[in-house]
């Protein structure tokens, strides 16, 4: 492999992964535009980007970084529609899942463990639950306010016009009536709420924790024919003139690259001749799924790549992210890595260094936004940039080949469930 500083990459294949998004994949073609424009000025680089052709959704990059001139074609592995699908659900049927989704993981005794590795992930997992939760008694509170307005409303009324006695057969009615019409306004509060969930992000989140734990940490049915064909796509690419193929996973794409690339290394399907295979993991929740007692088909992924050297594998995610287990090793805090364990290397983004201290300040609450700073510019790069790994022209494993695992990283097992699948 070619010394740090040396052009080895003038060709790449990057493949991208994304969470669990219902956004279709050209939001991110334009935030890599934007952001790769940003940090190209800030670093005094040049990058642009260009349709591409093929049957999956992507964009060409050329590139001029670091003394190299570099092209780069970049897929979106797309299961936005998968997401999509699983985010049809209407009021009553959410409520089930936040449900379901409470016990599993109440019931299990993940949530307590995940607890001891990041409060700020389990925070996050919280919320939708405690939003769903205030927004259905706050409904509650108006189907009785309105209910017992109405009732005293029509009492007065009808004592104005016919008097007490005439009034008493219709006291069944009135109060049916009255009901009728609070448990209308309720609905209709509970459909505000969720019309607005762009604003409040309980539905989104809370279908998003449900997805995985509905099947108790499985691989859902419906995913795993679509992790397939990621699968072909990337074995593919190990056949054609790449110097690099680059795998991309971000927030809950990571525990996905990591069962798609255990499977193709598994079956022989990366070449020695071939391109360098390189995985690239960002802001991973891996534990909320590896936690969980039927993933056993990802903690044997997890064990399986963690020990390989067919890739190499960076693990990038910050403290500042409340929605990542930051600086956690996924292999270790399972509680599966092996005693051959070479990956993946763990550093941080750090944010509180590599922004301003104003775009912190923004930035510090807003944590979805944040939990996507990985995708975008930073102020003062740090040892991360996001544009040289994916534009750039070392390899991922040559530009971290030196580089120290962060010291603040956590491989504690913490897991109960450690059965892997045979």
């Amino acid at each position: 492999m070619s010394e740090l500083g040396r052009q080895e990459v003038k060709r790449r294949r990057m493949f991208y992964i994304s969470g669990y998004d219902p956004i279709p994949p050209r939001r991110y073609r334009e935030l890599y535009r934007s952001e790769s424009a940003k940090q190209a000025a800030i670093s005094d680089y040049t990058i642009s980007i260009a349709p591409k052709s093929g049957e999956r959704f992507g964009w060409s990059v050329d590139s001029a970084i670091e003394g190299g001139e570099v092209h780069t074609e970049i897929d979106v592995l797309v299961w936005s529609d998968i997401v999509q699908d699983s985010m049809d659900a209407g009021i009553l049927r959410t409520y089930g899942v936040l449900a379901r989704t409470a016990w599993i993981y109440i019931s299990t005794g993940a949530l307590f463990r995940l607890m001891r590795l990041r409060k700020g992930p389990v925070i996050a997992a919280l919320y939708p639950v405690g939003a769903l939760l205030v927004q259905l008694l706050i409904a509650i509170a108006v189907v009785y306010g309105v209910s017992m307005a109405l009732m005293g409303l029509s009492e007065r009324l009808l004592e104005a016009l016919n008097g007490p006695r005439l009034f008493q057969p219709w006291m069944v009615a009135r109060m049916w009536g009255s009901v009728a019409l609070g448990l209308v306004a309720g609905v209709a509060l509970l459909r505000w709420f969720k019309k607005m969930d762009g604003k409040f992000f309980a539905y989104y989140l809370m279908h998003d924790y449900g997805f995985s734990a509905r099947w108790r940490g499985a691989d859902p049915p419906q995913l795993t024919e679509r992790m397939a064909e990621f699968r072909a796509a990337i074995a593919q690419a190990l056949t054609e003139d790449w110097d690099e193929v680059l795998v991309v996973g971000h927030s809950s794409g990571a525990h996905l690259g990591i069962s798609v690339l255990a499977d193709l290394i598994r079956a022989g399907e990366v070449p020695e001749d071939g391109p360098a295979l390189s995985f690239l993991s960002l802001g991973q929740v891996v534990p909320m799924v590896s936690f969980l007692p039927e993933a056993k088909v990802l903690r044997r992924d997890l064990a399986y790549l963690s020990a390989t050297d067919a890739l190499f594998w960076l693990d990038v995610t910050a403290p500042g992210d409340g929605c990542a287990f930051a600086l956690c090793d996924p292999a270790g805090v399972t509680g599966v890595a092996p005693e051959a364990q070479t990956g993946p290397l763990v550093i941080s983004a750090a944010f509180t260094q590599s922004l301003k201290p104003e775009t912190w300040k923004a930035l510090r609450w807003r944590f979805f936004r944040l939990h996507f700073q990985y995708l975008c510019a930073f102020d003062a790069p740090q040892s991360y940039d996001y544009f040289k790994i994916t534009a750039g022209p070392q390899t991922l494993a040559t530009r971290y080949k030196t580089h120290a695992a962060s010291p603040s990283r956590i491989t504690d097992a913490a897991n109960r469930f450690t059965e892997i699948a045979s």
